[in-house]
């Protein structure tokens, strides 16, 4: 189905068109349609699927159609809610592609950076805003901004705003909101907090349910390596040193891990970079604009703060740590194989692990190949998966989260 059979105008169209966009992705043609009729949504979609277009398109064809704004004030007439900086970002950046020939301003806001800039395109008006809760909420508090005219509140990544623990700041900011607008809620995963917050807020919503699994799993080389822990960095070098890997981003599971992986790099002289939640938002920002100029080989990369990264010519997605969570492993190699390109996705694996990637293979239906030929292959051999379709937990992860567990992979 063309974008041109869902009902959305010929200026977005124009903009489609010069980002070379022709086919709508399946969640867009479940959605758009929808949306452009005022109806609420609940989304369980991954990061890759087109979703930031799926409710940016009909955002900025409804706000357009709109009543112009009085002697030029421009009150904010939709708001994105996110959970990370970087994806606030990214996000920011499609309402100006997308919207680059419709009369309406946009601005993002997020902590991390000086507020003085963000004051002043507050007070110039904007009719869409893109925000993180913390930032948010400080500006409410100051009277900078106000939501008396809002139509269209859209949570994204919500599940990851829970772990990271805005959800009650989530839950102030609604409270603020007008009662009539349109809500639009996206989570990878439902677990019973989203769920909930999801039944308060939503009236009648249309559901859509896109497999986590479509977007990359099937657009991505998979392997696995099996080596011991104290020889994965060892096995990083090993890969590196030949040109095959191009552009790759490293996960560690840890701020420190990332840190610790990218200064053994450079000391092997292999041009490397590391970003996490510790570190500025300028640094941040830095240190991806170098990664996507190419002057960066490797980004090594915590999960928190690769969450929406978006970079073209990805070619390689290094788990240095396997996830915890099955449904991260799929958000990582997201970041390659993106809109139905090829990608690779490497995996490291110590024996420790491997109840990890059991999980993973078991969430994707697939064995990972394992690569038997390295010079750093542990002797262990692999786990044989459980016969139960739930996956246990480390003891430390207490009973509420293996109930959240189980509820998602219970299949």
């Amino acid at each position: 189905m063309p974008f041109e059979k869902l009902g959305l105008i010929e200026p977005l169209f124009r903009a489609l068109r010069s980002k070379g966009y022709v086919q709508p992705t399946p969640i867009q043609i479940q959605t758009i349609p929808s949306l452009l009729d005022g109806k609420d949504l609940l989304g369980c979609a991954q990061t890759g699927t087109g979703k930031t277009a799926a409710f940016a398109l009909p955002i900025l064809q409804r706000l357009s159609a709109g009543a112009p704004p009085d002697h030029g004030h421009r009150p904010v007439r939709a708001l994105v809610l996110t959970p990370t900086r970087e994806l606030a970002a990214q996000i920011d950046e499609s309402f100006g592609a997308y919207g680059r020939h419709v009369d309406l301003r946009h601005a993002v806001v997020f902590g991390g950076v000086s507020q003085v800039p963000q004051e002043r395109a507050l007070r110039k008006g904007v009719d869409i805003l893109v925000a993180t809760p913390g930032r948010l909420l400080d500006l409410m508090g100051q009277r900078l901004v106000k939501f008396d005219r809002l139509e269209v509140l859209v949570l994204d990544e919500a599940d990851r705003m829970l772990d990271m623990g805005f959800i009650p700041d989530v839950r102030r900011i609604i409270a603020a909101l007008p009662a009539r607008r349109q809500t639009l809620l996206f989570s990878a995963t439902m677990p019973a907090t989203i769920q909930g917050l999801a039944d308060s807020i939503l009236h009648e919503p249309i559901q859509v349910r896109i497999r986590p699994e479509a977007p990359a799993v099937e657009t991505v080389e998979h392997s696995v390596y099996f080596v011991e822990q104290a020889h994965k960095q060892a096995l990083l070098h090993h890969l590196l040193e030949g040109p095959v890997i191009g552009r790759a981003l490293v996960f560690t599971r840890t701020k420190h891990g990332a840190d610790k992986v990218a200064r053994h790099l450079m000391k092997a002289s292999i041009s490397a970079d590391a970003i996490h939640g510790n570190k500025s938002q300028g640094a941040r920002q830095q240190a991806l604009d170098k990664f996507k100029r190419g002057k960066t080989r490797v980004l090594v990369a915590s999960d928190i703060a690769a969450r929406g990264l978006q970079v073209e010519g990805i070619s390689h997605v290094i788990n240095f740590d396997l996830p915890r969570e099955p449904e991260v492993y799929i958000h990582r190699i997201g970041r390659t194989g993106r809109a139905g390109a090829s990608g690779i996705a490497m995996s490291f694996c110590s024996f420790e692990e491997q109840t990890y990637l059991t999980s993973i293979e078991r969430l994707i239906r697939m064995t990972l190949p394992a690569v038997a030929e390295h010079p750093f292959r542990s002797p262990l051999p692999r786990l044989k998966p459980k016969s139960s379709p739930y996956i246990s937990l480390p003891r430390h992860r207490g009973r509420r989260a293996q109930r959240g567990r189980a509820f998602r992979l219970g299949r």
